[in-house]
């Protein structure tokens, strides 16, 4: 399939914050053409551990300028916030893009599970086999919602210019890093 290499996507990731301090979360999103170019920047805030991610990133998605030309949104983990679990099949429908879940290395979902329990939070427990396991793609890992895991591993490798992870992305973590410690350590 040869796919248009300034396609707009976005890249999601959430902010670095205490687990102890912090009540809200601020979650960075960067528009991007391919992997080359960013268009702009939105945000939005999550509750730690809470239920609202989903929610707020359909909204943060919706009410963008940048919406009606969006082909896919790519998110840093099927968590935010510490343990505010995203319905990735639940945001496609909501914003009706596909979405790519990335991350560098194999989640351990069982050890996952095992502490979703503990903590009483069994619901998010069903959030987490509903996205289905994690898949390689590359050098990274990718759930996907909306489109197929070849075409979701092809629009990884297109966008992930400097990286593994794709460029909107790790620019999303880059400006998270830098709002909340002012400045990135550049390890995204």
């Amino acid at each position: 399939m040869n796919m248009k290499k300034e396609i707009r996507v976005l890249g999601i990731d959430d902010s670095p914050f205490d687990k102890f301090r912090d009540s809200y979360v601020t979650v960075v999103g960067v528009f991007f053409r391919g992997g080359s170019y960013a268009d702009g920047v939105v945000s939005t805030k999550v509750r730690v551990d809470g239920l609202n991610s989903t929610s707020k990133l359909a909204e943060m998605v919706n009410r963008s300028r940048f919406r009606s030309q969006l082909k896919c949104v790519f998110i840093d983990g099927l968590n935010m916030a510490g343990f505010n679990v995203i319905d990735i099949h639940r945001l496609n429908a909501l914003i009706g893009i596909p979405v790519i879940v990335v991350v560098r290395r194999k989640p351990d979902i069982d050890n996952i599970k095992s502490v979703l329990k503990k903590l009483g939070m069994d619901r998010k427990i069903r959030l987490l086999d509903k996205a289905g396991p994690p898949v390689k793609a590359g050098k990274v890992f990718i759930q996907c919602a909306g489109m197929t895991v070849e075409k979701a591993a092809e629009l990884v490798k297109l966008t992930a210019t400097h990286s593994f992870i794709p460029e909107p992305v790790r620019v999303a973590h880059l400006i998270g890093a830098a709002l909340v410690n002012g400045e990135s350590k550049g390890n995204a």
